[in-house]
């Protein structure tokens, strides 16, 4: 049996959409494979965290869970359905009362049941009917068919530099989805015409597919730039070098210019999103071992400019 939706997602059934839809980006992004290499248990628990949002991040699924009619995989409970009348004799009981809500797929399934399949309307039907042994017309009835709610993560380069994914839906088709360059965390694409069928000939709904950016472990936008601290040497640092720094579009050489120190910023011109830029701040990173002829070095040594980096700071 399916863990509880809910529980996957750590939040309660009263929590609004918003809360929900947090609880997930926060645990899509830690789970993400791009971030979990190798890693079997937390590909499995993105699996289960992206079918728990599937099911409550859809209104529609999320009632019919949380009244028993459908189960955490989101498939129906057996129950037995009141589509339009109930008989009581108790005090304040009248004939014809129903105690529950009409759902939209039973009253469906009842016209499609009482008026010969075929998902049949209510004008035709009590409009100049053929007789219950005739069949019904059901000329002029007709709805739009319900938008459907899927999620979509994707790696932080994908969303920056475009790509097609291909999604699998419940009932084994697929949907193509265009993701475009520069797509942000949070944003919906619909796909018209792509959702659930309509009904009497109505045209079919939406497909809306709310798309989650995966974190890079060294890339972070800003706008349409992108950002990179880089780790550079101290020997690097103080006399300059030509490295290979890692872009949204592939590797560049970059000139590190001499006396540079950590918090130095290069730019690399139309190295972002779309037009925007890529930035490269360096961190000075000293060798992690013992190094005796440098330490002898910097005893003996005396700065020609002599600064203090912490000056104004010993006030706190």
């Amino acid at each position: 049996m399916a863990e509880d939706p809910y529980k996957i997602l750590g939040v309660q059934k009263t929590d609004s959409a918003e809360t929900i839809r947090a609880a997930y980006r926060k645990l899509a992004k830690q789970y993400h494979p791009d971030l979990n290499p190798g890693k079997a248990e937390a590909a499995e628990r993105f699996k289960t965290i992206n079918a728990a949002y599937d099911l409550l991040s859809d209104p529609d699924k999320r009632a019919r869970y949380d009244r028993g009619e459908i189960d955490a995989s989101g498939q129906e409970r057996p129950h037995e359905r009141h589509f339009y009348r109930e008989y009581g004799d108790a005090p304040g009981r009248g004939k014809y009362r129903t105690s529950q809500q009409i759902d939209p797929e039973d009253l469906e399934a009842f016209f499609a049941q009482a008026f010969g399949g075929g998902g049949g309307g209510v004008s035709g039907a009590f409009g100049g009917g053929e007789g219950f042994g005739g069949g019904f017309r059901r000329e002029g009835f007709s709805a739009r068919g319900r938008d459907a709610h899927y999620t979509l993560t994707v790696s932080f380069l994908d969303a920056a530099n475009g790509t097609k994914r291909r999604i699998e839906l419940p009932d084994g088709r697929t949907l193509d989805v265009t993701i475009p360059a520069g797509i942000e965390d949070g944003h919906t694409l619909r796909l018209k015409g792509q959702g659930n069928p309509g009904i009497g000939g109505g045209p079919a709904g939406d497909a809306l597919v709310e798309i989650t950016v995966a974190p890079h472990p060294y890339f972070r936008r800003d706008g349409d730039d992108i950002v990179i601290t880089l780790p550079v040497t101290l020997r690097e640092a103080v006399l300059g070098a030509a490295i290979t720094v890692p872009t949204i579009k592939g590797a560049v050489r970059v000139t590190v210019p001499p006396n540079s120190g950590t918090g130095t910023r290069l730019r690399l011109r139309a190295r972002g999103i779309k037009h925007g830029h890529q930035y490269v701040e360096l961190n000075v990173i000293v060798p992690p071992g013992e190094e005796p002829e440098l330490a002898e070095f910097l005893r003996h040594w005396k700065p020609r400019h002599e600064f203090n980096p912490r000056e104004g700071m010993e006030g706190g």
